[in-house]
């Protein structure tokens, strides 16, 4: 009897893979009912990464460059200031290397995010939702100063634009031959960092997408309920010139997308991803042809006790 020789080493390809062997390689999908003959939208789904998000890719990378640098060792403890996914990330690398996880989120976000991190084995302290982020990161540094533990910095460090760049960037323009706009949300600035400079030598536009609140169009800094995109000041790594434009999206767009999603495309995804659709439809609006990638960054799972769904607006 023949032998598949293909099927055979997939099978010992498969058989040889650890959970921790999941992150990245995520699917690029074209949303069938938000494209034409003339211009196409396709979305990286980062939800299928074993925690859920795109901030696997970071945990992963921020975690095994550490310990390759010497900054790190086997059963140190990290420190992070997170809304939920890179601690989610973080997390789930840290258990894969013996390394105990320190984690300062703000009030105010998804509980589901918060629990993940805890059965994953982190230690968890919130801070008062009105210090934003930036009193996250206030108490994670003082904790860092205090105990000698590592603190990951995603919101400073040059290490978070590298891994998306030597990893999504990479996998899109595999995937693709063509690409004109790329579209994404931005929070600590990362992932749209280090995608758009992949992207940029192939002649690509970058846009960025925030929510109202946001303040890297030059509105007001205020809260929004789109939650995982928006800053309260310009990312330290993001140089102006990856940046060809910016598109402000209100919460009521954004959650109006995810529900529209589910029923169009049954795709599950969290709001910042309906923030990143509302930009590259608005993209699509000015364009006679092309092609447009965009990031949904997570899933509606962790969402749901915030009614995700039902969005009423205030």
């Amino acid at each position: 009897m023949a032998i598949d020789t293909t099927y055979a080493v997939f099978v010992i390809l498969t058989i040889n893979m650890i959970a921790y062997d999941l992150i990245g390689h995520t699917p690029l999908v074209l949303l069938e009912s938000y494209s034409d003959n003339n211009v196409q939208i396709y979305a990286k789904l980062e939800q299928f990464n074993p925690g859920g998000s795109v901030k696997d890719r970071l945990g992963k990378y921020l975690i095994e460059t550490a310990l390759h640098e010497g900054r790190l060792n086997l059963g140190d403890t990290i420190v992070e200031a997170t809304a939920g996914n890179t601690g989610i990330g973080l997390a789930i690398a840290a258990n894969r290397f013996n390394i105990n996880c320190k984690i300062f989120a703000p009030d105010g976000f998804s509980e589901e995010k918060i629990a993940i991190m805890r059965a994953l084995g982190a230690d968890i302290s919130r801070t008062p939702k009105a210090e934003g982020m930036l009193g996250a990161q206030y108490q994670a540094r003082q904790y860092a100063a205090a105990t000698g533990a590592v603190y990951m910095n995603q919101f400073e460090s040059q290490d978070n634009p590298a891994a998306y760049k030597n990893t999504l960037g990479q996998e899109i323009t595999h995937s693709l031959p063509q690409i004109d706009y790329f579209v994404a949300g931005i929070g600590s600035g990362g992932t749209f960092t280090g995608v758009a400079s992949h992207l940029k030598p192939f002649n690509v536009k970058n846009i960025l997408v925030e929510p109202e609140g946001s303040i890297l169009n030059g509105g007001e800094s205020h809260p929004h309920d789109i939650e995982g995109i928006g800053s309260e000041k310009w990312p330290v790594f993001l140089k102006r010139n990856l940046v060809d434009d910016i598109i402000t999206v209100s919460d009521v767009d954004g959650f109006n997308n995810v529900r529209q999603l589910a029923q169009r495309e049954g795709l599950l995804v969290g709001s910042s991803s309906g923030a990143a659709l509302q930009g590259a439809l608005e993209i699509k609006q000015q364009l006679d042809k092309g092609v447009i990638v965009t990031i949904f960054p997570d899933g509606s799972d962790r969402y749901m006790s915030k009614q995700i769904f039902n969005y009423k607006g205030v």
